[in-house]
């Protein structure tokens, strides 16, 4: 049989466990009741007086405890709780009770010392709560105060830079590399931000930090000076100071040329030739245009628009198209500016960055490699320009159609037929009297419209189908006066889109500068045509009120209706391995040129007159 678990006496010691709380290195303590009596024992006796002390000393101690706890008592803790922990206490504690044996009373000790260590420890965290609260209210108040007042963007931190006008290594700058007609990317990274020209190489190199690739080019390279793209600014390499000298300017004046009021005024008066780095002579707005890969339309259309002076003139102050937003706009009147700088390293220019602005604009409708119709890339360039250029909507006004609108008075009839009458024997009987053209009398819709217009198309007549007897083809002519009898208001021209149709025009308002169009091509679905037709036309003083009718002018107006020809672009060739160039006039010599390409050479003006001419540019006599 299992033997029962004896009890333990109270004589015997405690275990190590119990000497090891909280309360066990105390002196050992029995409650006696007030006569000093009860049973206590040897050890009783021994310890009464120690007992009695110890109490008192822990009582002393308890009452400052529970003093700072009255002086720190949180505000979540119910007092509640406390109360009930003090009374346990008491009653543990109270002199007047029985003595406890030491197993109780130590098992009491450890069941008060948590509950008491607990409160030590949420008094300390709402403590901290309530400090932590006290600093957010703080921080609450200052934003409050900081939003009170205006707010200010933290100004970025300025490096300091040295500036210095001796540099050792400005003998290395070789201006005979250097262009900066193409795009502005980094030769490595391909980014355009913070792009900096090498002044030795001609390079493009991102930053100039430690770890930049500029930086890193002057070190392999032994290449020390570079300059910004964007603020103009030159500096060394690695050693990170700026240069200031005057002999630069030249550099500055080529990556962006610069044109006055005052020169732009006197721009068509400057007969002097200027010279390029490599020896040769170039004239000023006379300069050849780079043919990239099939871009001889671009380059005869730019060539053309150069000679409208009004246009011009706008585009050489960056200030007039300020407000536009349009990297066309701009790349335009970088172009411009380039081709009429006088003190440029070359005597060419690059239309390169104005190209990739004209693909990223048309949707690559026109871009480098394909062959396009320079009269659709006149057309639409200038409403592009137009679009971006006008400052709002409503104001539908800008250079584009202060240059070149005109306009247009259409009288437009269109047929309609009735249905038929079907008769008793089948045949079909058209009610009314049938006229000449074939139309039904009382059937014919006019319709009058005003429209304005950029440009004019001229139809030429169909070239003959038999050769002469010397079996030679016929070359025809046609008078340009003859064909510009579409416009008098009288002739009728024949459509069949979007509707058949006869048309009449007549010109009601003439532009400062006229843009003609001679149609030579004809498409179809098989193969497009070329109509070998010469157009004579006279190349100065088109007096256009002879042979069409024209508006009445107002009383305080003069009737302007005499042209002198500017441009003329040619197309040479058949339709579709043709090439185009054009014959241009400066007007501070009054002398022609033929531009293509990069060729410029002068001409006579009656060479002008004998090419099959595509489009033209006419000046209005002031």
């Amino acid at each position: 049989m299992e033997e029962a678990p004896r009890k333990r006496k109270p004589e015997e010691e405690s275990s190590p466990e119990e000497d090891e709380s909280p309360l066990a290195s105390e002196p050992k303590r029995r409650r006696i009741s007030g006569d000093g009596g009860g049973g206590g024992g040897e050890g009783a006796e021994k310890g009464n007086g120690g007992s009695l002390l110890g109490l008192a000393d822990y009582k002393d101690d308890e009452d400052e405890e529970e003093g700072e706890e009255r002086e720190r008592e949180p505000n979540g803790r119910r007092r509640g709780e406390e109360e009930e922990d003090e009374e346990e206490e008491e009653r543990i504690f109270a002199s007047d009770g029985p003595i406890l044996h030491e197993e109780d009373q130590m098992q009491r000790e450890e069941r008060v010392a948590p509950a008491r260590r607990q409160r030590h420890v949420e008094e300390e965290d709402e403590e901290e709560e309530e400090d932590r609260g006290r600093a957010d209210e703080e921080e609450e108040d200052e934003e409050e105060e900081e939003d009170d007042e205006p707010r200010v963007a933290p100004a970025r931190r300025q490096r300091h830079v040295e500036v210095r006008r001796d540099c050792p290594y400005l003998d290395t700058v070789n201006r005979q590399v250097l262009d900066f007609d193409f795009e502005k990317f980094c030769s490595i990274s391909l980014s355009n931000l913070n792009v900096y020209a090498c002044l030795v190489c001609g390079k493009y190199y991102q930053g100039r930090g430690l770890k930049s690739h500029a930086y890193t080019h002057s070190l392999e390279a032994g290449h020390h000076v570079y300059i910004n793209l964007e603020t103009e600014k030159v500096y060394c390499l690695p050693d990170g100071y700026e240069i200031n000298d005057p002999s630069l300017d030249d550099i500055r004046h080529v990556l962006n040329p610069r044109f006055s009021k005052e020169q732009v005024l006197h721009l068509d008066e400057n007969r002097q030739w200027s010279r390029a780095l490599d020896g040769s002579n170039y004239l000023p707005g006379m300069v050849g245009l780079n043919n990239i890969k099939e871009t001889d339309f671009v380059n005869v259309t730019i060539q053309s628009l150069m000679r409208v002076a009004p246009l011009r003139n706008f585009f050489l102050i960056p200030e007039n198209y300020q407000h536009s937003k349009s990297p066309l706009v701009h790349r335009f009147g970088e172009l411009t500016r380039k081709i009429w700088h006088a003190r440029n390293f070359k005597g060419q220019v690059s239309p390169h960055e104005f190209l990739q602005a004209v693909m990223k604009a048309s949707d690559k409708r026109f871009q480098i490699g394909v062959q396009s119709d320079p009269v659709e890339f006149m057309s639409w360039l200038l409403n592009t320009l137009h679009a971006k250029l006008r400052s709002s909507k409503k104001k539908n006004k800008s250079i584009i159609h202060d240059c070149f609108q005109g306009e247009l008075e259409v009288i437009k009839e269109i047929q309609k037929r009735p249905l038929p009458e079907k008769k008793e024997n089948g045949e079909e009987e058209n009610n009314g009297a049938v006229s000449e053209g074939g139309a039904t009398n009382g059937n014919v819709v006019t319709e009058v419209s005003r429209v304005p217009f950029l440009m004019l198309g001229l139809d030429l007549p169909p070239p003959p189908l038999f050769k002469d007897a010397m079996e030679k083809n016929i070359i025809p002519q046609v008078p340009l006066f003859n064909i510009l009898k579409k416009f008098d208001g009288e002739t009728v021209t024949e459509v069949v889109r979007p509707c058949i149709a006869r048309m009449r025009y007549r010109v009601t308002k003439l532009p400062k500068y006229l843009i003609l169009h001679m149609r030579r091509f004809t498409k179809n679905n098989f193969f497009i045509e070329k109509n070998p037709t010469l157009v004579n036309f006279p190349v100065k003083n088109l007096e256009l009120k002879d042979y069409i009718p024209l508006p009445v002018p107002k009383e305080n107006e003069k009737l302007r209706s005499k042209y002198d020809l500017i441009a003329n672009i040619v197309h040479d060739g058949k339709p579709s391995e043709g090439c185009y160039r054009v014959f241009v006039q400066r007007k501070s010599e009054e002398l022609w040129y033929e531009m293509q390409d990069l060729h410029v050479t002068e001409t006579l003006p009656q060479m002008v007159a004998l090419s099959e001419a595509y489009m033209q540019i006419y000046e209005q006599h002031e």
